[in-house]
């Protein structure tokens, strides 16, 4: 594991610095995959069958019960860590609003208080995204759930079939705007298509035009607004689905005033990793922000480097969620293992920035 130098100063509070009298508001803004945290009922349309008690999971009440138990124990950990709960935490892979209601109500993390925005979506298996927010800090305005289309694009997708793109189903993109002490907030929540079979090589780039144009939307909409574009992309930072169609730069100083920040792209090439694929290590959890974050104007909310006093972002990654040895060792320590239920956390770490101001 990589050693970290992590400074989270004041998160979600007010404080003090030291001989300005001046105060400083900051506060966690992160992603987590929840590796398929299902309940052990059928949702009717739904192809969770693998995920019942008499399915191939073999999915029990106590499984599930210890799911959510797991699932909670990592986000306490990080509020242990940072001093301070997540203001936003987007989550994929999760079922439904019932899970999600499970489990912000868990011992370890009811006291953050946590509220769901969550839309079903049509997904084949079943699996959305959400977002999580403490309402004392960040006030809801609206949301809306965007799906995936085929058109207009700049991606050529004429070797598709209309038959084909009529019967494709994945994650809409979730975006929830609101403020964030007085100033106007936009958070994306993506899952983009898979990698399972070498699919999705043109399906992720078109996700994430997807997602860039609603920005590019908001932004000339409400000049000077603040966007987070977070999700589990099935692509690293270094691919072109983040480069090119979401604009993801590496450092500020290369940003236009259409580009996002892209934090963990320099994370990526320091070695850095957020879950493994066919033995690699990659960052598919990605965070990113407009120029009007990463730059900010003084006196508002600006991303801030946080580890090794250099990168914006963090892949928390703890001894308890890592397996310590055997074949996996050094990579998360996830729920099934080989087709075996083994009790473990996800099979991605989560990542998350902070910002302050």
């Amino acid at each position: 594991m990589m050693a970290l130098a992590l400074v989270v100063a004041g998160c979600g509070t007010s404080s003090k610095v030291a001989g300005t009298g001046n105060y400083t508001k900051s506060h966690v803004i992160g992603f987590y995959n929840l590796e398929n945290l299902f309940d052990t009922y059928h949702d009717e349309g739904k192809n969770d069958y693998e995920y019942l008690p008499d399915g191939a999971n073999q999915w029990t009440e106590a499984k599930y019960v210890k799911k959510q138990e797991n699932m909670a124990r990592v986000i306490a950990e990080m509020k242990a860590d940072n001093g301070v709960w997540h203001t936003v935490l987007g989550v994929s892979e999760i079922e439904n609003r019932h899970v999600l209601e499970d489990l912000v109500a868990q011992p370890s993390i009811a006291e953050a208080n946590y509220q769901i925005v969550h839309y079903d979506g049509p997904d084949s298996r079943g699996v959305d995204v959400a977002l999580l927010y403490r309402p004392d800090q960040f006030k809801v305005i609206t949301s809306e759930s965007i799906p995936f289309n085929f058109a207009p694009s700049s991606i050529d997708f004429s070797a598709w079939t209309q038959e084909e793109m009529d019967a494709f189903r994945t994650r809409d993109i979730l975006m929830v705007r609101g403020t964030l002490d007085g100033e106007m907030f936009a958070f994306f929540v993506c899952h983009l298509p898979s990698r399972v079979g070498g699919k999705g090589a043109d399906l992720r780039p078109r996700g994430a035009e997807i997602a860039y144009k609603r920005a590019a939307e908001l932004m000339k909409e409400f000049p000077g607004i603040k966007i987070v574009v977070m999700g589990d992309m099935n692509d690293n930072p270094s691919d072109i689905s983040m480069t090119d169609f979401m604009h993801g730069k590496e450092t500020i100083e290369e940003l236009g005033d259409a580009d996002f920040f892209s934090p963990f792209l320099s994370m990526l090439k320091a070695g850095y990793s957020s879950l493994y694929y066919q033995g690699a290590g990659n960052i598919y959890d990605i965070i990113l922000v407009n120029k009007a974050l990463a730059d900010a104007a003084p006196g508002t909310f600006q991303i801030q480097p946080i580890v090794n006093g250099k990168f914006y972002g963090r892949v928390f990654n703890k001894p308890f969620m890592t397996n310590q040895s055997g074949q996996y060792k050094g990579t998360p320590f996830r729920t099934f293992s080989n087709g075996a239920f083994v009790g473990g956390y996800s099979d991605h770490y989560p990542t998350y920035i902070v910002i302050k101001k």
